[in-house]
């Protein structure tokens, strides 16, 4: 009788595939979703001659170029390739953000302002979304150098405190400063982010106390630049006021008789309103697939109201099962984490971007419903925005890569263990050809 062979299908490749397999599915169903979305999305994507097909295959040549770079992450085995870059994260941003704010003008880079935020370099004609990669080089860096702190290995002063001023608190204060300019909405959300990150690796109550207040002075310290300068610097201060002043633009536009104020009142009324007459209008299971109407009306549909108009195609059910996603999400970044053993650098690095990915959603499903003041941050994977769909690709792998080497550990730790019971050799071995007739197909 000829031996069996192991025939090669598809659930073989994903039950020996290593790493967290819900991260995976996470991962692929939020791809999927960004694509049966830009196909129906608003038209203002595409570009002279073009039709919505252009506009898939231009998201599919990103989403590969996403799942590639996935892939090369999740196979980086070495927790080290990942700590020793990370070391140089910070430099990285600072780097980015300085020519950003000098609004660097060359042949070859340019610093460029879109609707009064100044957040995109066009290095020869590629836009990169400067806070996008910002964001996850600052975990990465606040992740080594936390990291770094415990095991006495950074350079320097000898002083503790003068090591968290200059390797942590330093580049934190220095980082929020320079992205305040460019978004405050940004600036307290990375912010946020990063003082988690720090406060996950056993910061000090004390001292975050001081660096806290050492954010609020900056935060009025710029208000106060922009009072004094009647706007003309700081100019973001001014929007992120007008955001969450209390003033009334429905009751505005209702009630006033001026033609310039009522204006004035339906351009600040248009988008969040618009966004929640795609969602009312979604009910229970949606319009369908390329129904939506208010891509008509929101022209940063595909980008800041994406979760409207989920809700407004595919109704409920597509709106909580993308919340599902980043929630799960959560609870594997979490699992992970607490995996990562006494690797305190891995540890941090995947709460911290755990963190990033379904905060940022959560942010944006909150804008969305207008729990919350426009933020203008995207849900992740889904929308539109090469380059955020890129540098969560990157997140999205290191995530995966360090779940795989969390696994190895713990299925390490298992062998290395006292059985709890002798197991007569028959047993075992019987045992043992069960688990390999189950690969099989008899």
């Amino acid at each position: 009788m000829a031996e069996s062979k192991k025939k090669k299908t598809l659930w073989n490749f994903v039950e020996h595939l290593e790493g967290d397999k819900v991260v995976w599915i996470i991962v692929l169903m939020l791809i999927l979703v960004s694509i049966v979305c830009m196909f129906s999305s608003t038209s203002r994507l595409l570009k002279e001659g073009e039709t919505r097909i252009d506009l898939v295959k231009s998201q599919f040549t990103t989403v590969f170029m996403g799942l590639g770079l996935i892939l090369v992450c999740y196979n980086i085995k070495s927790v080290n390739f990942f700590r020793n870059l990370s070391k140089y994260g910070f430099l990285a941003s600072l780097v980015l953000l300085v020519l950003l704010v000098s609004k660097i003008d060359t042949g070859f880079i340019k610093s460029i302002s879109l609707n009064g935020a100044r957040r995109i370099l066009s290095i020869k004609g590629q836009q990169l979304h400067v806070f996008e990669a910002v964001k996850i080089m600052m975990v990465m860096y606040l992740s080594w150098a936390v990291d770094a702190l415990k095991k006495g290995e950074l350079k320097g002063p000898k002083e503790v405190i003068w090591q968290k001023i200059l390797y942590i608190y330093g580049p934190f204060l220095i980082t929020t400063a320079l992205i305040l300019p460019g978004s405050n909405s940004s600036a307290i959300f990375i912010g946020g982010i990063m003082f988690m990150v720090i406060l996950l690796g056993g910061g000090n109550l004390k001292e975050l106390s001081i660096l806290a207040a050492s954010v609020l002075i900056l935060a009025i310290g710029s208000y106060g630049i922009y009072k004094l300068s009647d706007g003309k610097y700081m100019q973001r201060v001014g929007t992120f006021m007008n955001r969450v002043s209390d003033k009334d633009w429905e009751e505005i536009y209702l009630n006033s008789t001026d033609r310039k104020e009522r204006q004035t009142a339906l351009d600040k009324i248009r988008q969040p309103v618009s966004a929640k007459i795609a969602i009312k209008e979604g009910g229970l299971i949606g319009k369908g697939p390329g129904q939506s109407t208010q891509r008509y009306v929101v022209p940063d549909i595909s980008e800041d109201y994406m979760y409207s108009f989920i809700i407004e195609e595919y109704g409920f059910v597509g709106g909580l099962l993308v919340l599902i996603l980043y929630v799960s999400l959560m609870a594997r970044g979490a699992l992970i984490a607490r995996n990562c053993g006494n690797d305190l650098y891995a540890a941090l690095c995947v709460a911290g971007l755990t963190l990033l990915i379904s905060g940022q959603a959560f942010l944006h499903m909150c804008v969305n419903t207008e729990i919350g003041p426009m933020t203008g941050q995207t849900l992740p994977l889904i929308s539109h925005g090469n380059f955020a769909f890129l540098c969560f690709c990157g997140a999205f792998g290191v995530i995966l890569s360090f779940s795989r080497i969390a696994a190895r550990r713990i299925e390490k730790e298992t062998l290395m263990a006292e059985p709890l019971m002798e197991m007569h050799e028959d047993v075992g071995a019987r045992l043992q050809d069960l688990e390999e007739l189950e690969e099989y197909d008899i």
